[in-house]
């Protein structure tokens, strides 16, 4: 809709643009020394000494090696990836979903009450640490320890995604089944059901979508973290990624990268097709 000429100025000004004029300079001011102290410097990139080998590694992409031995190798070791991603995933459910129950209040029967005992008060405490202690140390880590427990290869991935992302779903589950109309599984509770028939009746209907959803979205995260995984000796399309950088060939990376946006897109239809089927 065209603004009137004959409006008075005052009328047709934003009347929050001090506010926003404010955050922004806040924001600069907040983010400045940040900068500075990363020493965050991208006109580095455009030095010549550091344009030239770029553009001749980025130059060397194309075209993407499409030999069928190498193909053939690119395919038993995407396998391997998702193999691992997946097992990761399925031990991470396995560790996450027993520590989710423990530390949801609302399946609390104490809880019904007002306060929770101090015993289940206790117990969720110390599984919401375990969990904090599983998600705060990075998969990479855990990756190099297990190396050098269990050797290099694909063991060590799958527990390292396991241990790590144990803590982020159970932590995010919990977070879900706690924002959760509690109204169903509360009634279940007062009249005498278990806390496991109250989760798969009260509780798991109304977010069955959204724990699906996010856990498709870890499952292609942890995809991604089997590729840097194998930056450390863990096995799969990240190891030979790895080699084919440190060789400077171009275009096998191209290949894997390729590779790589197949398996998320793949995972984006996944997520989609099982949403859609539990609308």
């Amino acid at each position: 809709m065209p603004i009137s000429p004959h409006l008075p100025r005052d009328s047709i000004r934003d009347p929050a643009w001090h506010s926003r004029l404010f955050w922004l300079l806040a924001a600069t001011v907040l983010l400045w020394p940040l900068l500075v102290l990363t020493e965050f410097q991208p006109w580095v990139l455009l030095q010549p000494d550091s344009l030239r080998p770029t553009l001749r590694f980025v130059g060397d992409f194309f075209p993407p090696k499409l030999e069928p031995a190498f193909l053939w190798t690119v395919a038993q070791e995407t396998w391997r990836t998702v193999a691992m991603a997946t097992a990761g995933i399925t031990l991470a459910l396995l560790l996450a979903v027993p520590l989710t129950l423990l530390s949801v209040r609302v399946l609390s029967i104490s809880a019904l009450t007002g306060r929770m005992a101090p015993l289940g008060a206790g117990v969720r405490l110390a599984v919401r640490w375990l969990l904090v202690l599983l998600r705060s140390v990075p998969e990479l880590v855990w990756a190099l320890v297990f190396v050098r427990v269990v050797g290099l290869g694909p063991t060590s991935g799958v527990l390292a995604i396991a241990l790590t992302y144990a803590g982020m779903l159970g932590k995010v589950y919990a977070e879900i089944l706690e924002s959760g109309e509690p109204a169903a599984t509360q009634a279940l509770l007062r009249h005498g059901t278990g806390r496991l028939q109250a989760f798969f009746y009260g509780l798991l209907p109304q977010n069955a979508g959204e724990l699906t959803s996010y856990t498709v979205y870890r499952w292609e995260c942890a995809i991604r973290s089997s590729a840097v995984l194998g930056f450390v000796g863990a096995g799969g399309l990240g190891q030979h990624m790895d080699a084919s950088m440190k060789m400077f060939n171009g275009s096998e990376v191209s290949t894997m990268l390729l590779v790589f946006m197949v398996l998320v897109w793949l995972a984006d239809c996944t997520s989609a097709w099982l949403r859609k089927g539990l609308a």
